[in-house]
């Protein structure tokens, strides 16, 4: 995959030469805006989760009318609670920062086993970062800071509605997005909703409404894997400054996350390979415990812990979109690519992706004929720091990456540029990819040195991905979890 030159600034709205002449329709100032529905709309947001609640609130602040749909009713459970630094910045643009803190657990770093088989970890602070940014972020419950964010978008000015669910998206002969929805409890009964924007959204996550659409979503073939999570009170967390730590650790078949959430709540998960996750037998939970004890230290924290939510299981977890961008419409977040959540990177690409993205917009809206330009510049640089999450992840089971982040060493400042990437600063600083590029090399030396134990990671690793995931195997691991999850929700209900 070649890219446009990553150094280049992103060309946002301040570089539009009409930034201050909006076109037809007019935008509105901040507060409540028109009902959308059998008209004219100039933005609408299909999906109320991160991403599409940065972009519906930026495009808002900006005066566009916008609308912004989600199909089921806040708050609405959803994994990944691990927030990047490099996403605070983009929450006090929002204005939201301040919220989120107050329902979130501090955040300094994320920490991984030695090399040494004991009870010892390596916390990498987010505050030894290369050229750091922010030195810190937050863990949060998603179910309130996704309400959290939606709650704020309608505040700034966005027609945000829940329970409307898209049916399906047509585009009139001169490239109008159509969109058809309805209330999500009465599709089979009318209560149908049409919208005419000028711009289409999609930020319907895993749905990934328009990627099924084109049939441009496809499997990522260089790493698949599932994953079964659930919530737990009294895990052992680490102690001092380190208590807010994500816990990342491998084993055989993938790798185990811990997540401190608040009121000694922690979201505990594997992440498995296809083969691995073939072995369940539809026993969830089960074979959720069975995999946490094959790691001692694990074992050792969650000692006398208790399961307080429902377990929940999904497969074929990595996929992408052929495509980001068209005529009038744009991908952000889950609904472009979703990437194996190793570094917890997911909430911040989806919500820097939607900032981006609505940079493109308003400055397409103004001047509608340099969209592929703009189109192009936005691709280019997503991709960019997209690329270098995805080659740490797909060797992050290597027995080369274990050996590096349990000895790291900061040789010509690599390892605070890691510290940096797993920050989410991988978009806008050359220093920082100039020292992963060093690290590349590293990491190359080092398999050389450990070949043998490489080249046989390599090749388990390729039999796994040729083996993945049907599309039955990956439905039964879904309904599995969602089995799991209201078994679990009735035996809580009924203590």
């Amino acid at each position: 995959m070649t890219h446009a030159n990553p150094t280049q600034a992103y060309p946002d709205a301040s570089r539009c030469s009409h930034a201050s002449a909006p076109q037809p329709s007019v935008p509105m100032p901040p507060g409540p805006h028109a009902d959308c529905d059998g008209g004219d709309c100039d933005v609408l947001v299909i999906g109320g989760g991160p991403a599409g609640t940065t972009a519906a609130t930026l495009l808002a602040r900006k005066g566009w009318r916008v609308t912004l749909l989600e199909k089921d009713k806040h708050p609405r459970f959803h994994i990944g609670e691990s927030l990047l630094p490099m996403a605070m910045p983009i929450l006090q643009r929002l204005g939201a920062l301040e919220k989120v803190a107050a329902v979130g657990t501090f955040k300094q770093g994320a920490d991984f086993p030695r090399d040494d088989g004991g009870e010892g970890y390596n916390s990498f602070d987010f505050a030894r970062a290369y050229e750091v940014k922010y030195p810190h972020a937050y863990q949060v419950p998603r179910a309130e800071f996704d309400q959290v964010l939606f709650e704020h978008a309608r505040e700034n000015g966005v027609d945000a509605r829940e329970q409307i669910k898209v049916e399906h998206v047509e585009f009139s002969d001169s490239g109008q997005p159509v969109v058809h929805a309805c209330d999500a409890d009465a599709c089979k009964s009318g209560g149908e909703h049409v919208f005419r924007p000028r711009y289409l959204v999609d930020a319907s996550g895993r749905d990934a409404l328009l990627g099924g659409k084109f049939k441009i979503k496809r499997k990522n073939r260089k790493h698949q894997s599932a994953a079964v999570f659930s919530h737990f009170s009294g895990v052992k967390r680490r102690e001092g400054t380190d208590a807010g730590n994500v816990s990342i650790y491998r084993y055989a078949h993938g790798w185990i996350w811990l997540i401190p959430l608040p009121d000694d709540v922690m979201s505990v998960g594997a992440v498995c390979s296809p083969a691995h996750m073939k072995t369940r037998r539809g026993d969830s939970e089960g074979f959720l415990m069975r995999t946490l004890a094959t790691v001692p230290e694990i074992q050792a924290r969650m000692q006398g812990s208790e399961r307080v939510g429902p377990v929940h299981a999904t497969g074929n977890y990595a996929y992408e979109c052929t495509r980001m961008c068209g005529p009038n419409w744009v991908l952000v977040g889950d609904a472009y690519t979703f990437v194996d959540p190793m570094f917890s990177s997911g909430v911040f690409l989806g919500m820097h992706g939607a900032e981006k993205a609505a940079e493109m917009i308003d400055c397409v809206l103004r001047e509608p004929a340099r969209e592929r330009e703009l189109q192009r510049a936005l691709v280019n640089h997503f991709n960019v720091g997209l690329d270098e999450f995805k080659w740490f992840i797909y060797r992050f089971t290597s027995p080369t990456m274990k050996h590096l982040f349990a000895n790291p060493r900061n040789y010509l400042q690599i390892e605070q540029a890691v510290i940096a990437m797993l920050a989410g600063d991988v978009f806008d600083s050359a220093g920082v990819r100039k020292r992963l590029r060093i690290f590349r090399v590293l990491y190359t030396l080092t398999a050389i040195g450990m070949l043998p134990k490489a080249l046989g990671h390599w090749w388990r690793r390729r039999r796994a991905n040729r083996a993945g995931f049907d599309d039955d195997a990956a439905q039964s691991v879904s309904q599995a979890g969602s089995q799991a999850g209201s078994q679990a929700s009735s035996q809580a209900s009924s203590q």
